[in-house]
């Protein structure tokens, strides 16, 4: 074997080994390092209480924006729809979500549902 063959042989050799090496993943336990700081994580509109106040039948959508914010997510093919959502994972613990549907008609808001309800419906 000449020096050409050699290096193409070794080379597809190295190659396999190293292709092979990709698809083996060895089941090894979870690590927790200790002292080891995890950021919080924070996800799309915070929504609070006093937001919810603000909120009653009759708003026009320019009025919802402007004390909610852009929605996380606006339907394309449902205008009358929008939903809010945000999560919420302190350093390593478990997520939180919180979520908001405001519903529209003719460019109005008739309703909403979700993990809020007005303070004063507390009271009722």
């Amino acid at each position: 074997m000449n020096y050409s063959t050699k290096l193409i042989v070794a080379l597809l050799t190295l190659s396999l080994f190293s292709i092979a090496g990709c698809s083996y993943r060895p089941s090894l336990p979870k690590l927790s390092l200790p002292n080891v700081y995890k950021i919080d994580i924070q996800q799309g509109n915070v929504i609070t209480q006093e937001m919810i106040d603000q909120l009653r039948p009759g708003l026009t959508k320019r009025q919802v924006q402007y004390v909610m914010g852009t929605p996380m997510i606006e339907d394309t093919f449902n205008q009358s729809r929008w939903d809010y959502v945000y999560s919420y994972q302190p350093g390593g613990e478990k997520r939180q979500q919180e979520s908001i549907s405001l519903f529209f008609e003719n460019d109005l808001l008739t309703h909403f549902e979700g993990d809020f309800i007005p303070s004063n419906a507390h009271t009722e």
